[in-house]
């Protein structure tokens, strides 16, 4: 083994001879800490005599997990095979397919992804007799999961829900879909974890085997752990030591100021109250970045200093102060897109980078449009990573479907599925009959086509469900011989189910791309059996293992295309030049963060959009530029928002204003006339950024206001857009007509009007009040809890159905009483 502490700055050496006890690692940003992890467990082995047998090293994707694993083998060598490295979701799997029958499932159980959760919410309120429209599945399940997270089952969040109209259906809901998954052997990604821990605490030796298997535990991104995940930690932590006392072997890494999942469940208490729980915790902090220049960094401990729920640390480097960071402040979305594009197109031409080395950061996935547009007008590879999972292709969930069904017979979502794709002439009429003499006889759906010939009224679809049986019980036969291969296997279910034929039959371009992505999941059966070849490939194992794939364990570093995403899906990435855009106050800080009504609410919202600004900022290794729009298109309106309060944070001197001629042509200030200095070196936009930013028509811009002197030119702003919408109409006309590209935008899509949205008159009365049923186009129906003037406007607080509450002005929400 090599020599383990070479090259380990006092701190990270200081982690990795940590022997016994708790250990709270603060990693900050780009510090080594998976260096780190893999180090630690090497002295581990090597200088403390542990069997790698008790180890195991525990992250957050498969992507982590793939790279923590590569390096643990190069370094460990010998023995590294028995060390289990990988993600809490795939460890539980492997703990549930080993004793789960104790919890009276079987251990061929399903894995039912997010489009099989909402099948089968579906049929249960269609199955409650709720109305479809008034009661959305997504809101059913996210209560359901939230409950889960905190460990709350059905009968307790039952319990509590007494006395509440809307939670006691939750309830219902609630309780019959987990009847449901049970029913079909099943379960969900937050059973996953729900089910070890139930397992644990309802079968003690189970638990005293894990415990002793596992004495030395490390988890990565302890951050973004849930309630769920920490009573898991906690309960295998807990390891029965030499004196007949109870150690506590974990070694947590995280940093609390790239926690930035609380949509997901994610608890930050958890590491920051880490202490609290393991009181003789020793704490190191990783404070020496290795990924980006000072100037970046400095701009990061800036932003993310403006918390208050935080371990203290700053992050440095011993590289150049490097560049610094380019801000500049566009008339529009395009212009935004456009500047970008450019850019990137430039820098390629001249040799100076490859389209890999960039990446565009934005808040949300809707922003990515106009930046498409751009990229194809310009030729630019790219990608967009959050968009369309390979896995969750129409094509591809099919072909899975077949294979869940020929696995697990118990999966009624995934036979509902599959039973007339391709076409065989089964109508819903008969599928409904097939599925009430399933709930009559007490057996899935499966079975009870297996039933066809006892089933009443069925008529001429009898030879049609006994076709269909008979193709399954084949497969599965099949399966049998030990020289049958799962890639065969694929084959044979797109051929002989008449799905291939079916899609050549089509001959469109659309139908050969589907054609190729399902030769895709052959190459990557092909592969999972060979890397399996050893302990044996099983088509359970196979589906196991693409169910657990995330999106981001799908990026390629090795191909040249430019990447966009979401910053929450940036997390965990670096690249050379980042460009992070749409920095405006109701857009990134959302407005949640910037218009809440409940201020504990809106600045615990606000810390986590800071964290989430400083992730994005980090991201960066050379150049990081930031820029914003003055004016851009949201649901339908134009809007104007105010600079991003996290530039303001950013100290003056770090900035490099730039100006470009259309802002100035049009009448406008450039972006350096936006800096204003302030005490201490910082600048900002002028009055407190929480106030309205709408500017409407007639009206004019003040230095209060951020937007500088002068009246506002509603002739030059419609020629700008105008000319932006113009040089956006290709990159339109591209989008639709190429199959390859699919990001939920087509041709479909109208250039939004000119028109500046009208002033509100509070002299008017609304059509609703205060309790009153409204109807949002876009969010539903939902209850109007607070109506408040706001300047011309009125800001009206409306509950919504889908369990979201949101804050709206009325002359942009137009909702209808009903």
């Amino acid at each position: 083994m090599e020599n383990i502490l070479e090259g380990l700055n006092p701190q990270q050496k200081e982690a990795v001879e940590h022997f016994k006890g708790p250990l709270l690692i603060l990693a900050g940003a780009g510090s080594g800490k998976t260096r780190v992890l893999t180090h630690r467990i090497a002295y581990l082995i090597d200088h403390y005599d542990v069997n790698p047998y008790h180890i195991l090293a525990l992250t957050f994707t498969n992507k982590a997990a793939g790279e923590m694993r590569e390096r643990v083998d190069q370094i460990v060598g010998f023995g590294a095979e028995n060390i289990w490295v990988s993600t809490f979701h795939s460890t539980c799997v492997r703990i549930l397919r080993r004793y789960i029958e104790v919890l009276g499932y079987k251990r061929s159980f399903t894995i039912y992804d997010a489009d099989d959760q909402r099948a089968l919410m579906r049929e249960i309120i269609k199955y409650l007799d709720l109305d479809p429209k008034k009661y959305k599945e997504r809101a059913f399940l996210n209560v359901i999961s939230n409950a889960k997270d905190e460990l709350i089952g059905p009968e307790d969040y039952a319990a509590r829900a007494q006395g509440d109209g809307m939670r006691e259906i939750y309830a219902r809901a609630y309780q019959e879909y987990e009847k449901r998954l049970h029913d079909a052997n099943a379960l969900d990604f937050d059973d996953l974890i729900c089910k070890t821990i139930q397992m644990f605490q309802e079968n003690k030796d189970i638990l005293s085997y894990y415990q002793n298997r596992f004495r030395y535990i490390l988890v990565d991104e302890y951050q973004d752990t849930n309630t769920a995940q920490f009573k898991l930690i906690s309960l295998l932590a807990s390891t029965p030591s030499d004196d007949g006392g109870v150690e506590h072997n974990l070694c947590v890494v995280g940093d609390d100021d790239q926690s930035i999942y609380k949509f997901r469940g994610a608890n930050i208490m958890n590491i920051l109250n880490f202490e609290q729980e393991y009181p003789d915790t020793r704490v190191i902090r990783l404070e020496e970045n290795y990924r980006s220049t000072q100037n970046i960094l400095d701009a990061a401990n800036a932003v993310i200093h403006n918390n208050t729920k935080r371990k203290e640390k700053a992050l440095w480097t011993r590289k150049d102060k490097g560049d610094s960071i380019y801000y500049s402040q566009f008339e529009n979305e395009y212009e935004e897109a456009e500047s970008v594009s450019s850019a990137i197109a430039r820098a390629v031409s001249n040799g100076e980078a490859d389209y890999k080395d960039f990446a565009i950061l934005y808040r949300t996935n809707a922003q990515s449009r106009v930046f498409e547009e751009k990229l194809i007008n310009y030729n630019i590879p790219y990608r967009i990573v959050g968009a369309v999972n390979f896995y969750q292709r129409k094509e591809i969930k099919d072909i899975l479907a077949y294979l869940r069904t020929i696995e697990n017979g118990m999966d009624d979502i995934s036979a509902k599925r599959i039973i007339n794709v391709p076409k065989r002439g089964i109508g819903l009429t008969t599928i409904d009959r097939v599925s009430n003499y399933a709930i009559i006889h007490g057996t899935s759906f499966y079975s009870a086509l297996q039933d066809y010939e006892y089933i009443e009224n069925i008529g001429r679809s009898v030879a049609k469900l006994g076709s269909f049986v008979g193709l399954i019980e084949s497969f599965r036969t099949n399966l049998e011989d030990p020289d049958y291969s799962i890639e065969q296997l694929i084959r044979d279910v797109v051929e002989q189910s008449g799905y291939e034929a079916m899609l050549a039959e089509d001959d469109s371009e659309e139908s050969q791309a589907r054609l190729e992505n399902i030769e895709e999941l052959i190459n990557k059966a092909a592969s999972y059996e060979e890397d399996h070849e050893e302990e044996g490939a099983t088509l359970g194992g196979f589906l196991e293992e693409v169910a657990l794939v995330a999106d981001i364990d799908n990026v390629d570093d090795s191909t040249d295309i430019v990447l966009l995403m979401t910053l929450h899906s940036a997390k965990g990435l670096e690249f050379p030049y980042v460009y992070l855009v749409g920095m405006e106050d109701g857009i990134f800080p959302g407005a949640m963060a910037v218009y809440g009504e409940d201020p504990d609410q809106a600045a615990e919202e606000m810390e986590e959009e800071r964290r989430l600004c400083y992730v994005g900022i980090t991201r960066a290794m050379k150049k990081l530029s930031l820029s914003c729009a003055r004016s851009r298109f949201r649901n339908g309106e134009h809007q104007f928002n105010r600079p991003s309060r996290f530039i303001s944070e950013i100290p003056r001197y770090l900035l490099h204003a730039g100006s470009n001629s259309s802002t100035a042509s049009s009448g406008g200030v450039s972006a350096a006339e936006f800096l204003k200095h302030q005490p201490g070196g910082s600048f900002s936009f002028g009055a407190g950024a929480g106030s309205s930013s709408t500017r409407r028509s007639g009206q004019t811009r003040s230095n209060t206001g951020g937007y500088g002197t002068g009246t506002w030119n509603p002739a030059l702003e419609q020629r700008t857009k105008q000319a932006g919408h113009a040089r956006g109409k290709s990159g339109l006309d591209l989008l639709a007509g190429n199959p390859m590209i699919s990001k939920g935008f087509g041709s479909s899509y109208k250039t939004p009007s000119a028109k500046a949205a009208p002033a509100a008159d509070t002299s008017q009365t609304l059509s609703y009040s205060e309790g009153d049923r409204v109807r949002h186009m876009r969010f539903g129906e939902g209850s109007v809890q607070k109506i408040t003037p706001s300047g011309a406007d009125f800001e009206v607080t409306v509950a919504f159905d889908n369990g979201n509450t949101r804050k709206m002005l009325s002359s942009f929400a137009k909702l209808k009483k009903v």
